[in-house]
């Protein structure tokens, strides 16, 4: 059998594809150990432990090493400020053939008009986006309005009235304690500091949304921008229904798809519960789901896409073209029908999950899960989320803590676990293997006891991690993490 690049196991990739692998890092590892001894050394570990432990963090994957390869590459090495067929440096014929490949396997994959590869990451997709929208929907009007066709036209007091109405616009975001993101507008984060910020929350009884109640709030607050997408709601969106929501308030619909993206490109979710149709400008990161390099993409329709492309150097420096590079592959895996396959298995290894949870007495927000997402309240232990992740990590399984709704421990020591099906998934876990991965988490936390009054501190059973790390051993043998590279 062919040896297949979109997956790093099941189907596992033929020898010769695993011995040039091994080789080409090898190579590259001396090459690095040649200067610098401790980097090669800190970068073997790391796959090291990333074979031996359980890695249940949602926002985290396993790319393939065609992807990891294009990243070391001399693209790294060329200056590229601008656009495709626009730059300020010259000799950037190449990084147009890349940025091109990149947002053409973008544009293909989601079903959008425009894609813009070059964000380095989640939050600066999120600005592009944020100030593209600014542009379209203030500044041009108001540059119109003067009869100016740059803000260097504009006077000094049109352009102070003008920094003004840019800087006091209004957005709605989901709340953080109902699954919504730092970059939707929070305080501590650069987009609440740039927009008035409303949040939107969740059924206090279900824990699901409410759109009835989204709707009024909208109405209420009347914002330039409304934002959907999560970073710990275990459920779908209709995104069909929050556009109606933002047409009737004059609002642009702007959803981060970061978390879910490889659940649209997988075509797990489809019609209204894929955002991209519904939304004026959808922004993602390309690891995640999606299973890329560390990166960020910005799709949008044909309104908002010549302010998108002014990204850089509006919000960006000089786009990273090795990770353009690396994007482009990775989306052109995302394009073959075996990632299809991956994503539903993403999404039936978390219901396995869950219910693996549940029919071991633990509490779930919102009672189960339709996505990635699995969020364990863990209050029902007595425990903190910080206690629940620290004991965890002994046990050699790799989570997060995170808030719930209505949080009584707050977003630092939290109440809640959030666990994520994309990286083991992609290892070749089954629903069996995340049934007995929810049972060495009840294991590890039936055992685990708050130590005095601290949030921070525990007590772990003994023996409780040597069992659990045991376990955890089989389950990882049993599915490698790229299996046949060896260093």
């Amino acid at each position: 059998m062919a040896a297949d690049p979109v997956t790093t196991t099941a189907p596992a990739p033929g020898a010769e594809y695993a011995d040039t692998a091994s080789a080409a890092y090898r190579a590259a590892l001396q090459v690095i150990e040649s200067v610098e001894p401790r980097i090669a050394a800190a970068t073997r570990k790391e796959l090291a432990d990333q074979r031996d432990s359980l890695k249940l963090i949602a926002s985290e994957n396993y790319a393939s090493p065609a992807t990891l390869l294009t990243m070391g590459t001399w693209l790294s090495d060329k200056y590229a400020e601008g656009t495709i067929g626009h730059r300020f440096y010259a000799g950037c014929q190449n990084v147009d053939t890349v940025e091109s490949v990149a947002a053409e396997h973008a544009r293909e994959l989601f079903g959008s008009p425009y894609a813009y590869a070059q964000p380095h990451s989640g939050i600066d997709a999120n600005l592009v986006a944020f100030w593209a929208i600014l542009a379209t929907r203030i500044e041009a009007p108001e540059l119109a309005a003067q009869g100016a066709k740059h803000v260097n036209d504009l006077s000094e007091a049109d352009w102070e009235k003008l920094r003004n109405k840019l800087g006091n616009q209004r957005l709605l975001g989901m709340s953080l304690d109902a699954g919504g993101h730092l970059t939707h507008g929070f305080r501590p984060n650069i987009s609440g500091k740039m927009f008035h910020q409303r949040s939107y929350g969740t059924d206090p009884e279900t824990g699901l949304l409410d759109y009835d109640a989204l709707a009024a709030a909208a109405r209420e607050f009347k914002p330039l921008i409304i934002v959907g997408g999560y970073s710990a709601y275990p459920r779908r969106i209709n995104f069909a229904k929050m556009r109606e929501i933002a047409d009737e308030v004059g609002a642009t619909l702007m959803v981060d798809m970061a978390h879910f993206a490889g659940l649209v490109a997988g075509k797990v979710f489809t019609g209204d519960e894929d955002p991209v149709p519904h939304a004026h400008v959808t922004t993602t990161t390309t690891h995640k789901s999606l299973r890329g390099p560390r990166g960020g993409l910005v799709l949008a329709t044909e309104e908002y896409a010549p302010a998108v492309d002014k990204g850089c150097p509006m919000v960006l420096g000089g786009p990273l073209s090795h990770v353009m590079a690396a994007k482009a592959v990775a989306l052109a895996e995302a394009r073959q029908p075996a990632f299809q396959t991956y994503a539903q298995r993403v999404a039936d290894n978390a219901k396995a999950l869950a219910d693996g949870f549940l029919k071991r007495g633990a509490r779930l927000v919102t009672g189960g899960t339709d996505n990635h997402i699995v969020l364990l309240d863990v209050t029902s232990f007595g425990l903190t989320g910080r206690q629940a992740e620290s004991a965890l990590l002994d046990s050699g399984v790799v989570t997060n803590r995170n808030s719930i709704p209505a949080d009584p421990n707050g977003a630092w020591y939290t109440s809640g676990i959030r666990f994520g099906t994309p990286a083991l998934t992609t290892r070749g876990f089954g629903a069996a293997d995340f049934d007995r991965v929810a049972e060495l988490v009840v294991d590890v936390l039936t055992n685990t006891s708050p130590e005095g009054t601290s949030k921070a501190k525990y007590k772990l059973a003994d023996g409780t991690a040597q069992r659990v790390h045991a376990a955890a051993a089989e389950l990882l043998e049993a599915n490698p993490l790229y299996p046949g590279l060896t260093l």
